[in-house]
């Protein structure tokens, strides 16, 4: 499907290839966002701003990457730059801010209970944990991938993961609803 995008952009057609990435990836931009927002409505925000920085430099794209890797790359600095500003703005610490994460991982929308539980542990996770389970395990990204999307070490991606794993084991076990906690 990439191959189609980078062939309309060729043939001048930009309105086509862009309908056909926004198509393709809006989900999964709202997913990365959200892995490092852990806010719906601050996901879908992030990923409307990336899609108009993309919409702006498609002509440019000369395929040095893959266009996956770029677009997520636009997204994640976007989302990456929101999550800045809005911790200078607030911090978790004050009472206020994480009752309001509370209630919107509360609020996301999952098929089932299952689905909502997982969503709910993960969404508890620590930032950089949860951005690299979401990308590795919901994306289907490789831990090279991941690395490069998130511009970190390999190393210290199989770590996070490996932590990841082990909090959400523990929260499983001991049907803990808050995994909240350090890196």
């Amino acid at each position: 499907m990439d191959d189609q995008v980078i062939e309309l952009m060729r043939s001048g057609r930009q309105d086509e290839a862009f309908a056909q990435l926004l198509t393709l990836y809006r989900r999964k931009a709202i997913g990365l966002g959200y892995s490092l927002l852990g806010d719906r409505q601050a996901a879908e925000d992030a990923a409307q701003e990336a899609f108009m920085k993309i919409w702006r430099a498609l002509p440019g794209f000369d395929g040095r990457a893959s266009l996956s890797t770029w677009i997520y790359t636009i997204v994640r600095n976007t989302a990456l730059s929101m999550l800045r500003s809005r911790r200078a703005e607030s911090s978790l610490s004050d009472p206020a801010v994480f009752e309001a994460a509370e209630a919107a991982n509360a609020h996301y929308d999952a098929d089932d209970s299952d689905q909502r539980n997982v969503a709910r542990l993960v969404a508890a996770l620590p930032d950089r944990q949860r951005a690299v389970v979401t990308l590795y395990y919901l994306e289907d990204k490789s831990v090279d991938e991941v690395a490069s999307l998130l511009g970190m070490p390999e190393g210290t991606v199989k770590t996070l993961l490996h932590r990841a794993r082990a909090r959400l084991a523990q929260a499983i076990d001991h049907h803990e609803p808050a995994l909240a906690g350090g890196a």
